[in-house]
Protein backbone atom coordinates (compact mmCIF):
# COMPACT_ATOMS: atom_id res chain seq x y z
CA UNK A 1 0.00 0.00 0.00
CA UNK A 2 3.02 2.23 0.59
CA UNK A 3 4.56 1.68 -2.24
CA UNK A 4 1.79 2.91 -4.23
CA UNK A 5 0.87 6.03 -2.57
CA UNK A 6 3.75 8.03 -4.23
CA UNK A 7 2.48 6.59 -7.72
CA UNK A 8 -0.94 7.74 -6.72
CA UNK A 9 0.11 11.46 -6.08
CA UNK A 10 2.06 11.71 -8.85
CA UNK A 11 -0.58 10.62 -10.88
CA UNK A 12 -3.01 13.24 -9.00
CA UNK A 13 -0.88 15.81 -9.86
CA UNK A 14 -0.64 14.75 -13.49
CA UNK A 15 -4.32 14.88 -13.73
CA UNK A 16 -4.45 17.83 -11.66
CA UNK A 17 -1.90 19.59 -14.45
CA UNK A 18 -3.53 17.90 -17.50
CA UNK A 19 -6.68 19.21 -16.44
CA UNK A 20 -5.72 23.29 -15.89
CA UNK A 21 -4.20 22.95 -19.41
CA UNK A 22 -7.37 21.47 -20.90
CA UNK A 23 -9.15 24.30 -19.16
CA UNK A 24 -6.89 26.69 -20.53
CA UNK A 25 -6.74 25.54 -24.24
CA UNK A 26 -10.45 25.19 -23.82
CA UNK A 27 -10.42 28.49 -22.89
CA UNK A 28 -8.51 29.67 -25.91
CA UNK A 29 -9.95 27.48 -28.04
CA UNK A 30 -13.21 29.15 -27.25
CA UNK A 31 -11.92 32.31 -27.50
CA UNK A 32 -10.82 31.81 -30.94
CA UNK A 33 -14.21 30.13 -31.84
CA UNK A 34 -16.00 32.87 -31.37
CA UNK A 35 -13.67 34.89 -34.21
CA UNK A 36 -14.88 31.73 -36.59
CA UNK A 37 -17.85 31.43 -38.31
CA UNK A 38 -20.77 29.68 -36.96
CA UNK A 39 -23.44 29.56 -39.53
CA UNK A 40 -26.50 28.03 -40.17
CA UNK A 41 -29.66 27.85 -42.20
CA UNK A 42 -33.22 26.85 -42.13
CA UNK A 43 -34.72 25.79 -45.63
CA UNK A 44 -37.42 24.55 -47.80
CA UNK A 45 -36.07 21.52 -50.49
CA UNK A 46 -37.96 20.43 -53.64
CA UNK A 47 -36.19 16.87 -54.85
CA UNK A 48 -36.74 15.25 -57.90
CA UNK A 49 -35.52 11.79 -57.59
CA UNK A 50 -37.47 8.77 -59.79
CA UNK A 51 -39.76 6.39 -57.53
CA UNK A 52 -39.83 3.36 -59.93
CA UNK A 53 -43.09 2.14 -59.50
CA UNK A 54 -43.47 -0.45 -62.28
CA UNK A 55 -43.30 -3.55 -60.33
CA UNK A 56 -45.82 -2.20 -58.10
CA UNK A 57 -48.02 -1.22 -60.76
CA UNK A 58 -48.28 -4.61 -62.23
CA UNK A 59 -48.96 -6.03 -58.68
CA UNK A 60 -51.82 -3.86 -58.70
CA UNK A 61 -53.34 -4.01 -61.90
CA UNK A 62 -52.83 -7.95 -61.72
CA UNK A 63 -54.99 -7.59 -58.79
CA UNK A 64 -58.14 -5.47 -60.59
CA UNK A 65 -56.29 -2.06 -58.81
CA UNK A 66 -56.06 1.09 -60.75
CA UNK A 67 -52.18 2.03 -61.86
CA UNK A 68 -50.84 4.26 -59.86
CA UNK A 69 -49.50 7.24 -61.57
CA UNK A 70 -45.61 8.68 -60.90
CA UNK A 71 -44.78 9.85 -57.26
CA UNK A 72 -41.22 11.45 -57.95
CA UNK A 73 -41.16 14.61 -55.90
CA UNK A 74 -40.01 14.93 -52.20
CA UNK A 75 -41.04 18.47 -50.45
CA UNK A 76 -38.35 18.64 -47.70
CA UNK A 77 -38.18 21.00 -44.44
CA UNK A 78 -34.27 21.25 -44.12
CA UNK A 79 -31.58 22.76 -42.18
CA UNK A 80 -27.33 23.34 -41.93
CA UNK A 81 -24.97 23.84 -39.75
CA UNK A 82 -21.29 25.62 -40.97
CA UNK A 83 -18.46 25.15 -38.58
CA UNK A 84 -15.40 26.56 -40.33
CA UNK A 85 -15.61 24.56 -43.75
CA UNK A 86 -17.71 21.58 -42.30
CA UNK A 87 -21.32 21.35 -43.21
CA UNK A 88 -23.83 19.20 -42.02
CA UNK A 89 -26.89 19.27 -43.29
CA UNK A 90 -30.41 17.14 -42.70
CA UNK A 91 -34.09 16.88 -42.89
CA UNK A 92 -37.52 15.32 -43.11
CA UNK A 93 -39.49 14.99 -45.96
CA UNK A 94 -42.60 13.71 -47.80
CA UNK A 95 -44.09 12.83 -51.64
CA UNK A 96 -47.24 14.08 -52.22
CA UNK A 97 -50.07 11.45 -52.84
CA UNK A 98 -50.63 9.32 -55.93
CA UNK A 99 -53.95 7.51 -55.95
CA UNK A 100 -55.81 5.39 -58.41
CA UNK A 101 -59.51 4.83 -58.07
CA UNK A 102 -60.81 1.28 -60.41
CA UNK A 103 -64.10 -0.53 -59.41
CA UNK A 104 -64.58 0.76 -56.28
CA UNK A 105 -61.12 0.26 -54.87
CA UNK A 106 -59.21 3.02 -54.00
CA UNK A 107 -55.35 2.86 -53.87
CA UNK A 108 -53.18 5.63 -52.19
CA UNK A 109 -49.02 5.67 -52.57
CA UNK A 110 -46.44 8.47 -50.86
CA UNK A 111 -42.88 8.27 -49.36
CA UNK A 112 -41.31 9.52 -46.42
CA UNK A 113 -37.93 10.07 -45.63
CA UNK A 114 -34.87 11.76 -42.84
CA UNK A 115 -31.36 12.25 -44.09
CA UNK A 116 -28.19 13.84 -42.91
CA UNK A 117 -25.22 14.55 -44.84
CA UNK A 118 -22.01 16.14 -44.19
CA UNK A 119 -20.47 18.15 -46.71
CA UNK A 120 -17.03 20.41 -47.15
CA UNK A 121 -16.97 24.12 -48.35
CA UNK A 122 -14.22 24.06 -50.96
CA UNK A 123 -14.74 27.93 -51.93
CA UNK A 124 -13.27 30.70 -50.29
CA UNK A 125 -15.93 32.71 -50.97
CA UNK A 126 -18.69 34.80 -47.96
CA UNK A 127 -21.48 34.54 -50.30
CA UNK A 128 -21.06 31.33 -51.69
CA UNK A 129 -20.42 27.72 -51.00
CA UNK A 130 -19.65 24.55 -53.20
CA UNK A 131 -19.40 21.64 -50.98
CA UNK A 132 -19.27 17.65 -52.22
CA UNK A 133 -21.73 15.46 -49.14
CA UNK A 134 -22.29 11.86 -48.60
CA UNK A 135 -25.08 11.00 -46.22
CA UNK A 136 -27.51 8.64 -45.01
CA UNK A 137 -31.71 8.51 -45.86
CA UNK A 138 -34.37 6.41 -44.22
CA UNK A 139 -37.28 6.22 -45.92
CA UNK A 140 -40.62 4.23 -45.99
CA UNK A 141 -43.27 3.79 -48.85
CA UNK A 142 -46.82 3.26 -47.30
CA UNK A 143 -49.62 2.16 -49.67
CA UNK A 144 -53.22 2.54 -48.70
CA UNK A 145 -55.86 0.36 -50.60
CA UNK A 146 -59.97 2.02 -49.44
CA UNK A 147 -62.21 -0.86 -50.76
CA UNK A 148 -65.26 1.92 -50.74
CA UNK A 149 -68.00 -1.04 -52.09
CA UNK A 150 -67.29 -2.97 -49.01
CA UNK A 151 -67.58 0.23 -46.58
CA UNK A 152 -70.63 1.57 -47.88
CA UNK A 153 -71.87 -2.20 -47.92
CA UNK A 154 -74.05 -1.34 -44.88
CA UNK A 155 -75.91 1.49 -42.95
CA UNK A 156 -75.35 -0.36 -39.43
CA UNK A 157 -72.59 0.98 -37.06
CA UNK A 158 -72.66 -2.06 -35.49
CA UNK A 159 -72.77 -4.04 -38.63
CA UNK A 160 -69.49 -1.63 -40.21
CA UNK A 161 -68.09 -2.92 -37.03
CA UNK A 162 -67.94 -6.25 -38.56
CA UNK A 163 -67.69 -5.83 -42.34
CA UNK A 164 -65.19 -7.18 -44.09
CA UNK A 165 -63.51 -5.32 -46.59
CA UNK A 166 -60.38 -5.19 -48.72
CA UNK A 167 -59.28 -2.30 -46.88
CA UNK A 168 -55.52 -1.78 -45.05
CA UNK A 169 -52.43 -0.30 -45.05
CA UNK A 170 -49.07 -1.71 -46.43
CA UNK A 171 -45.63 -0.20 -45.73
CA UNK A 172 -42.38 -0.94 -46.61
CA UNK A 173 -39.01 0.63 -44.95
CA UNK A 174 -35.74 1.79 -47.38
CA UNK A 175 -32.35 2.67 -46.50
CA UNK A 176 -29.96 4.47 -48.50
CA UNK A 177 -27.09 6.42 -49.49
CA UNK A 178 -27.07 10.24 -50.92
CA UNK A 179 -23.66 11.05 -52.53
CA UNK A 180 -23.76 14.69 -54.30
CA UNK A 181 -22.65 18.17 -54.55
CA UNK A 182 -24.28 21.28 -52.93
CA UNK A 183 -24.20 24.91 -53.89
CA UNK A 184 -25.71 27.53 -52.12
CA UNK A 185 -25.51 31.60 -52.92
CA UNK A 186 -26.38 33.53 -49.88
CA UNK A 187 -27.56 36.42 -50.52
CA UNK A 188 -27.41 39.01 -47.50
CA UNK A 189 -30.22 41.03 -45.54
CA UNK A 190 -29.51 44.06 -42.94
CA UNK A 191 -27.58 42.28 -39.86
CA UNK A 192 -28.83 42.48 -36.50
CA UNK A 193 -26.22 43.57 -33.74
CA UNK A 194 -27.10 41.67 -30.52
CA UNK A 195 -24.93 43.68 -27.96
CA UNK A 196 -21.78 41.62 -27.44
CA UNK A 197 -22.18 39.86 -30.83
CA UNK A 198 -23.28 40.17 -34.36
CA UNK A 199 -26.35 37.69 -36.90
CA UNK A 200 -25.69 38.14 -39.98
CA UNK A 201 -28.92 37.15 -41.78
CA UNK A 202 -28.87 36.36 -45.60
CA UNK A 203 -31.53 33.94 -48.28
CA UNK A 204 -29.73 31.08 -48.98
CA UNK A 205 -30.36 29.74 -53.12
CA UNK A 206 -29.01 26.67 -53.79
CA UNK A 207 -28.96 23.36 -55.93
CA UNK A 208 -28.03 19.88 -54.53
CA UNK A 209 -27.41 17.17 -57.47
CA UNK A 210 -26.57 13.54 -57.11
CA UNK A 211 -27.00 9.71 -56.93
CA UNK A 212 -29.25 7.98 -54.43
CA UNK A 213 -28.25 4.56 -53.80
CA UNK A 214 -31.23 2.17 -53.07
CA UNK A 215 -28.56 -0.11 -50.30
CA UNK A 216 -30.94 -2.00 -48.63
CA UNK A 217 -35.02 -2.61 -48.65
CA UNK A 218 -37.37 -4.53 -46.37
CA UNK A 219 -39.97 -6.17 -46.96
CA UNK A 220 -43.51 -5.11 -47.49
CA UNK A 221 -45.70 -5.08 -44.05
CA UNK A 222 -48.96 -4.62 -42.42
CA UNK A 223 -48.67 -3.77 -38.92
CA UNK A 224 -45.67 -5.54 -37.98
CA UNK A 225 -46.55 -8.62 -39.97
CA UNK A 226 -43.87 -9.06 -42.62
CA UNK A 227 -44.93 -10.26 -46.33
CA UNK A 228 -43.02 -12.58 -48.37
CA UNK A 229 -43.11 -12.09 -52.49
CA UNK A 230 -43.70 -7.74 -52.05
CA UNK A 231 -43.16 -6.27 -55.64
CA UNK A 232 -39.61 -4.57 -55.85
CA UNK A 233 -39.31 -1.06 -55.39
CA UNK A 234 -35.27 -0.30 -55.87
CA UNK A 235 -35.32 3.52 -56.16
CA UNK A 236 -31.53 4.61 -57.00
CA UNK A 237 -31.66 6.68 -59.23
CA UNK A 238 -29.76 10.43 -59.89
CA UNK A 239 -31.67 13.45 -57.98
CA UNK A 240 -31.44 17.48 -58.23
CA UNK A 241 -32.72 19.48 -55.56
CA UNK A 242 -33.34 23.11 -55.19
CA UNK A 243 -33.55 24.96 -51.85
CA UNK A 244 -34.69 28.56 -50.06
CA UNK A 245 -34.47 29.37 -46.53
CA UNK A 246 -33.09 31.92 -44.34
CA UNK A 247 -29.85 31.40 -42.69
CA UNK A 248 -27.50 33.32 -39.75
CA UNK A 249 -24.13 33.65 -39.26
CA UNK A 250 -22.34 34.80 -35.40
CA UNK A 251 -20.04 36.77 -35.43
CA UNK A 252 -18.15 38.68 -32.35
Amino acid sequence: MKKLLPALFITIAFLVGHSAKAQTTDSVNSSKWMHHQFAGTMQIQVTYRQSRLGELNNTLTGSGIGKLGANDFWINASMNHAFGKWIEEDGIGFTPITSSDLNGIKAKYNQYQIYGRLGYNVLNKTNMRLFPFAGINFSAAVLDIQDKNGIQSTSSFSGELRNSTYSKTFYQPNFGIDLGIGYDNLIPVKAKDMGCFMVQRYIPIGVRAGYYIHAAQSDWRIDSYKLQDGPDNKQGSIFVSVNIGLGFEVKK
